[in-house]
């Protein structure tokens, strides 16, 4: 037989765009909690903003302004940013919006202290060049002025000292891979006001195209018709900043890349590696009957979306939500379910893998996950000698060079399935159990750092389940669970209602995107606070951080948060 070790055993029509009037009912009645012995904080939602819009990317990437108590959420549907205004946390009010233009998705924003405001702006053509918008965020909406940036600027930040924005230019292909743009990281300098900058500079992937530049471990994969180079392969999706350096998540390639803003250049790529599911258990199928957290003979990809870097002991970490995601186009596709191989001209897994491949390949083993096709093949291609998947259903930390120093393995899955068993992995747009078990689980997907009390905290989102898992991870090698805290009604069931505009409201928070941390002296209420964008539910939830009287650690101090 296949080795199969249970560590855990526990039985148990979407309309897109629905634009709903908005209501008051976002904070449900009885938020789902569930803390470790001895927690030091609670985490309760408090106020939501619901824009009405399910399904439709209504509420993603947030950021916050603490001079004019703004918040600004990026609602990709409207191709606008919402403003905010937390003066009283528990009843946020939209008090403005900035536009990207006619036909065109912002997908990400960041604020300076002053309150210049930088927003990626996506054209209606995808592989077209995109551009950066300027704006006040305690202005009324209007747009300063932009600069051009590479094709998909997915994601946008701010150095700590304010001088400098960074975009993350994915570059995806088009679906027909007619096109594939390269990948690259804008560098912007910014003036000093609230004003439009005049000067951008790109760091750019081609010192990779020669042979045997990219490191190995580094996926390269996929490449047909326009798409040939390294750097049209490389696909940036995330910054984070500290210091002089920014750390650019290239998710489908399973790398980060290192980023040196003065000289505006990328000076290395590391890989991130796989989870062994042979040593971390993992629930890979939703049809084996409930919860069933095991080992297999499978290895998956990080794949991280958000990353977020922080200080300790001197030392630069950073921390990566391991969400996994596919290259999946017209023009190719790596994606297939297990079972698939073998089968439609697809290469088997080759003899000797598994005692018994016909059992591994069934329904309620390892056959309905989702792997892909464009790792794993042996020397001469007639099979596959390693089988590998999507996402680490966790999180990890890494130091900067790319050592990993802290994967949280299969805590999560384990957390979850004491906190929401009727519920284990379920799907965002339908109540159900197991839903996503044979795609990434939970999905972790956005993360914020937050340092409270002189303790670094890690908060990350569950893009599927929902909810935010809370770390101690002051000592990075060593990171322990906190609190899991989500703003859901699991009897209300969106794919399943047949009014919807009545349901939406008393759903809750579903598939959380951006997540921003707010600390104390920033804060309108003198709270520690955390929002989070929901894309599926439209909603930005407020939640407020509160020590526990008796929790927590007696550790000394070890970290410091730097300034992003």
């Amino acid at each position: 037989m296949f080795f199969r070790r249970t560590a855990v055993s526990l039985c148990a029509a979407v309309a897109t765009g629905l634009s709903i009037a908005p209501a008051h009912a976002a904070v449900v009645a009885e938020p789902i909690t569930h803390s470790a012995p001895g927690a030091a904080l609670s985490v309760t939602p408090i106020g939501s903003y619901e824009s009405g819009i399910f399904d439709a990317s209504a509420a993603e990437i947030v950021a916050y302004h603490a001079a004019s108590e703004r918040v600004l959420t990026v609602n990709a549907r409207s191709g606008s940013i919402d403003l905010l205004d937390i003066a009283d946390p528990t009843s946020p009010q939209k008090v403005g919006e900035v536009s990207g233009g006619a036909g065109t998705t912002i997908n990400s924003v960041a604020v300076r202290a002053d309150g210049l405001a930088v927003a990626t702006v996506e054209p209606t053509t995808k592989t077209d060049p995109g551009r950066v918008i300027f704006f006040d965020a305690a202005g009324n909406g209007s747009v300063l002025g932009s600069l051009p940036v590479g094709a998909l600027p997915d994601m946008v930040a701010i150095t700590g000292d304010g001088r400098y924005a960074l975009v993350a230019n994915e570059g995806e292909p088009a679906e027909d891979y007619s096109i594939d743009p390269e990948g690259s990281v804008s560098v912007i300098t910014l003036p000093e006001g609230v004003r439009a900058a005049t000067e951008v500079r790109t760091a750019d992937f081609h010192n990779y195209n020669a042979p045997g530049a990219l490191p190995e471990g580094v996926r390269i994969f996929g490449q047909i018709g326009d798409s040939e180079t390294v750097a049209q392969n490389l696909e940036p999706e995330y910054v984070t900043i500290s210091g002089d350096k920014a750390y650019v998540s290239l998710q489908e390639n399973n790398a980060i890349a290192v980023v040196d803003i003065r000289t505006a250049t990328v000076e290395d790529i590391f890989p991130l590696g796989t989870v062994d599911l042979g040593d971390v258990p993992m629930d890979i199928s939703d049809k084996d009957g409930g919860i069933n957290i095991a080992n297999w003979p499978i290895k998956s990809f990080r794949l991280p979306d958000a990353i977020e870097s922080y200080s300790a002991g001197g030392a630069t970490y950073i921390v990566t939500a391991n969400e996994g995601d596919a290259r999946d186009w017209d023009g190719y596709s790596e994606e297939s379910r297990l079972k698939g191989l073998g089968r439609n001209g697809v290469a088997p897994i080759c003899e000797g893998y598994v005692d018994d491949i016909a059992e591994l390949q069934k329904d309620e083993n390892a056959g309905r996950l989702n792997i892909t096709l464009a790792e794993g093949l042996n020397g001469d291609g007639t099979c596959y000698e390693q089988i590998y998947s999507y996402g680490g259903r966790g999180f990890s930390i890494f130091d900067h060079t790319g050592n990993l120093v802290f994967n949280s393995d299969d805590s999560f899955e384990k957390i979850l399935a004491e906190a929401v068993p009727e519920y284990f992995n379920s799907n965002h747009s339908e109540s159900n159990l197991e839903g996503r078990s044979d795609d990434k689980g939970p999905e972790p997907e956005g993360v914020a750092l937050g340092e409270i009390d002189g303790r670094t905290y890690a908060f990350i989102g569950l893009e599927r389940i929902g909810g935010v898992m809370v770390y101690d991870i002051s000592d990075p090698s060593a990171a322990t669970f906190v609190t899991y805290v989500n703003n859901r009604d699991f009897s209300v069931s969106m794919e399943d209602e047949a009014d919807q505009a009545a349901a939406l409201p008393k759903a809750g928070d579903l598939g959380p995107e951006g997540l921003v941390f707010i600390p104390a002296t920033d804060s309108p209420n003198g709270k520690n606070l955390l929002v989070v964008g929901n894309e599926v539910s439209g909603t930005t939830t407020i939640f407020r951080i509160d020590d526990l009287p008796g929790g927590g650690f007696s550790r000394p101090e070890v970290s410091s948060l730097s300034s992003r």
